[in-house]
């Protein structure tokens, strides 16, 4: 038989958890009497960890939002920061550990203006440009090891439009090829990781026309005098 004292005991937690719970249901996700969202809201996933938990005044989203991964929610994977009187919101996004992983601008739900992105060790990966909503402008990748910039492009209404340039780890061009449109049209030079010349020619809507000059040791040759040399150069290595 269970003691009188122990039911006695385990009612009064019980009653405790119940009220605790009540409580907390009273300070957050409360409605207004024009019945719009008012003070702090919390959601959870249907796993119960947190979703996200920020404040609502006449049912518009004011200051910082916290929003948590269904998996991790030691710390937030993003913070919306939503400034008054502007439909704009400041946006940063967070590594498991913390570390910032990249931020930007909303403009409702549009990206806008200049957004950057960060390795998980801290280095700068990527700058982009947003108008609309759509990439314009420059878009830089850059190298973890070196900082050097990896990637260079353009972008016009979300498509590519411009020069295209990828660079060694040691910074030396070796791809420039323009774009229109989303697609290459234009001149384009590949290069040896020397930094010399390797072939040059022209694309329309992303195929090759036209003659193409393919160089070796600076002089134009003919693309299978070409291919010969790299074969006996490769034979030459494994000897």
């Amino acid at each position: 038989m269970i003691p009188i004292k122990k039911i006695f005991f385990v009612l009064l937690f019980f009653s405790c958890f119940l009220c605790v719970n009540t409580v907390e249901a009273q300070r957050y996700n409360q409605f207004d009497k024009n019945k719009k969202r008012t003070g702090v809201w919390k959601k959870y996933y249907p796993n119960k960890r947190v979703k996200y938990i920020g404040t609502f005044k006449d049912g518009k989203e004011v200051g910082t939002f916290k929003f948590y991964s269904m998996s991790f929610s030691r710390k937030p994977e993003a913070t919306k920061v939503f400034h008054k009187d502007s439909d704009s919101v400041t946006v940063n996004y967070f590594y498991n550990n913390g570390k910032l992983k990249g931020k930007g601008m909303l403009f409702g739900r549009d990206k806008v203006g200049k957004w950057v992105y960060y390795y998980k060790k801290g280095p700068l990966f990527l700058e982009e440009f947003y108008a609309s909503g759509k990439l314009s402008g420059k878009s830089i990748v850059y190298f973890k090891s070196t900082g050097k910039i990896a990637e260079e492009t353009t972008y016009k209404n979300g498509l590519l439009h411009g020069h295209v340039k990828n660079y060694s780890d040691k910074g030396i061009l070796i791809e420039d090829v323009l774009y229109e449109n989303g697609k290459a049209n234009g001149l384009a030079k590949y290069f040896e990781l020397s930094g010399s010349l390797k072939e040059r020619g022209v694309y329309k809507n992303g195929i090759r026309v036209g003659k193409w000059e393919f160089y070796l040791d600076g002089e134009v040759v003919d693309q299978k005098k070409k291919k010969d040399s790299r074969k006996n150069k490769i034979q030459q290595k494994n000897k």
